[in-house]
């Protein structure tokens, strides 16, 4: 099975910033974004429930992944292993982990079937993130089942010139976070390149060191008025060590992963008339990963080492006709190609045991999206994709959604749609002492939601209620059951339900103030094949990892010319987990509120030739909570990371 595929095979995405709109980055919520339709869209039009953190606002955070920055973001939850690297998950509106569709200038970074570690996913070079909450497999195929987060890159802004940007840091558990980069602009190109390398010691005392390096870039070319060119490039390459187990024990001296690989997408955009665009889009994702466990004791006996090549890639097109302010109808096909290719071995002294993996499937796909009424106070979205995969066959989704605005500060919406998420490649294709199942059915959901947006002068009002139905959901049973004794069914069913509510305050001197409250509620309704207590589906319980209860609240504030002061702190609540120390049987837990209070600050010292010398400070955890984010690991405690930059960056 050859693994030869042109990189320009590629799966279309959303048009890259570059090719859609400049926006300001001062504000919140974009006047214009472009995730949540495909194509530039005014925000008062959009049904779904979309928030957009801008660039400034994670520089004035001082954050370093897209992990971070999304904790704030209402019907988020995110779990996290503890120290620098570890396994990083994200549960959206009470989806499982693989359920949100993350793209990266339009690359999907999910593994094939959802899965994604958000570990080491950086803020290097973004410009933006938009983050569509919400069925949205009608444009972005599988994934999308309960929303989808895209990263936009930088580039040179019009009239910037040349500009160099630099920032150094470091502080607790020996870490030390070092970035360079610069960007541009001509008349007709801009550009925007960095390359950035984080380290740190981590939380336990050995084996557990990560390094992470980061090379981006993009490039956006306008050669006339009609045509407009983007290529944006993304390499990453990281080790990580880490001593637990399973359970969150330390037990192991040496064990270690490696990922490494690029992320690169090229759009082509042409104006064909006053009313038709036509855009072509490529991109690349490729992960090589390794896992290495050498023997490390005298009573241990085996030796375990994987290497895995993960490949998407595909090519697409849309056509968008608009009718004047009032409508636009948009329609696209897309192809992908997805590849696995692996092989492990485990060694002891009763026997070796290799096995290895090469795997592909692909996927066509055709979609057709029309908005009505853009120029109206009543706006309508509709939306059908059809789906046809190698594994599973036809599949369609579809969505529709409205939005009323009886004033200009008053804005009614409702949505609802159908999303899916095809098996990833274990689930259909392992083999050895688990055994994969080809005939494994997409799992499947149905929501709806209704919201209202209202703004008085300096303050903004949202709340949104949502409720979502999850079919067939995918479940590993131990005991590989008759006929085809395979490992994996789609057995169980689900709800999520919830409430998001958001309060902005923008106070006069650029002081800002926020305010984040989510209520979910997760029930399961169909149970597994597990009849235990310490099953992934109880019947009647609520799914793992879900918050009943989440409130965040944050102040940005300018506290002189030079300096700024940006405060947050988050509650997350109760929620239930699977803890491994404990006796079979008894390892369902519910794991204990925590609260995290963060500072970040930033004086600006000089202005040189080179731009603002900017000294800054993040701290994390000032309280030094201790509780849990997953059962048997620990949190990091209080952190700082003080340093200087150079230039906006």
């Amino acid at each position: 099975m050859s693994l030869r595929i042109p990189w320009l095979l590629l799966v279309w995405a959303p048009l890259p910033v570059g090719l859609a709109a400049q926006h300001p980055d001062t504000v919140r919520l974009a006047p214009v974004v472009v995730t949540a339709t495909r194509i530039p869209t005014p925000a008062a039009a959009v049904a779904a429930a979309v928030t957009v953190v801008t660039g400034e606002e994670l520089r004035a955070r001082g954050l370093r992944t897209v992990a971070e920055a999304l904790r704030t973001v209402p019907g988020v939850a995110v779990a996290e292993i503890g120290s620098f690297g570890g396994q990083t998950s994200l549960f959206l509106r009470g989806g499982e982990s693989d359920y949100v569709k993350v793209l990266l200038d339009g690359v999907p970074l999910n593994h094939p079937g959802g899965a994604l570690d958000l570990a080491d996913l950086t803020l290097d070079n973004v410009d933006r993130i938009e983050i569509v909450r919400g069925p949205a497999s009608v444009l972005y195929g599988s994934d999308a089942v309960t929303g989808v987060i895209q990263v936009f890159s930088r580039a040179g802004t019009p009239g910037s010139g040349f500009s160099l940007e630099a920032a150094a840091r470091g502080g607790t558990y020996a870490t030390s976070d070092l970035a360079v980069g610069v960007r541009g602009r001509g008349r007709w190109i801009g550009y925007a390149a960095s390359a950035s390398r984080f380290a740190s010691d981590g939380l336990y005392r050995y084996n557990n060191d990560y390094r992470h390096t980061v090379v981006s870039g993009r490039v956006a070319v306008t050669p006339s008025a009609h045509t407009t060119a983007d290529l944006a490039y993304r390499f990453g390459d990281d080790v990580y060590r880490f001593p637990t187990d399973g359970a969150g024990r330390p037990a192991d001296s040496n064990q270690v992963s490696k990922e490494r690989g690029p992320a690169v997408s090229l759009t082509l955009a042409r104006t064909l008339s006053r009313s038709v665009t036509a855009q072509f889009g490529a991109t690349l994702r490729e992960q090589r990963i390794r896992f290495q466990d050498d023997p490390d004791s005298p009573g241990e006996d085996g030796r375990f080492e994987s290497r895995d090549l993960v490949r998407r890639a595909g090519a697409g097109a849309l056509v968008t006709w608009r009718v004047a302010e009032r409508a636009a109808v948009t329609a696209g096909l897309e192809y992908e190609d997805q590849r696995q290719r692996g092989r492990s071995v485990f060694e002891a002294s009763f026997g070796s045991f290799p096995d290895s993996i090469a795997v592909a499937r692909w996927n066509r796909a055709a979609y057709v999206q029309a908005l009505l009424g853009l120029d109206r106070p009543l706006t309508a979205t509709v939306g059908v994709r059809l789906d046809h995969n190698s594994q599973f066959g036809g599949h369609a989704t579809w969505r529709g959604g409205l939005v009323y605005r009886p004033g200009p500060a008053t804005r009614l919406r409702a949505a609802f749609g159908s999303g899916f998420k095809e098996p990833t490649f274990f689930e259909n294709f392992a083999r050895g002492f688990v055994r994969g199942n080809p005939e494994l059915d997409p799992e499947r959901s149905l929501s709806w939601e209704a919201g209202l947006e209202h703004r008085a002068g300096a303050v903004t009002l949202a709340a949104t209620y949502f409720r979502q139905r999850f079919r067939d959901l995918i479940e590993f049973t131990f005991a590989p059951a008759p006929p085809d004794s395979v490992n994996y069914f789609n057995v169980a069913g689900a709800t999520a339900a919830g409430l998001e509510t958001s309060l902005d305050v923008v106070l006069a001197g650029r002081w800002a103030g926020e305010l984040r409250y989510t209520y979910l509620d997760t029930r399961v309704l169909e149970p597994g094949l597990d009849p235990t207590p310490d099953a992934a589906f109880s019947p009647g319980r609520p799914l793992l990892r879900r918050p009943a209860h989440t409130l965040t609240a944050g102040l940005r504030a300018p506290v002189t010319e030079r300096a700024l002061v940006a405060v947050e702190a988050r509650f997350v609540g109760e929620r239930d987990d699977l803890d491994f120390t404990r006796p079979a049987g008894e390892r369902r837990v519910a794991l204990d509120a925590y609260v995290r209070l963060n500072l970040a600050a930033q004086y600006d010292l000089v202005r040189s030739p080179l731009g603002p010398i900017v000294l800054t400070l993040r701290a994390e955890n000032l309280l030094d909570d201790r509780s849990p984010e997953i059962a048997g690991f620990l949190p990091r405690g209080r952190t700082l990371l003080a340093g200087a930059r150079l230039g906006d960056r």
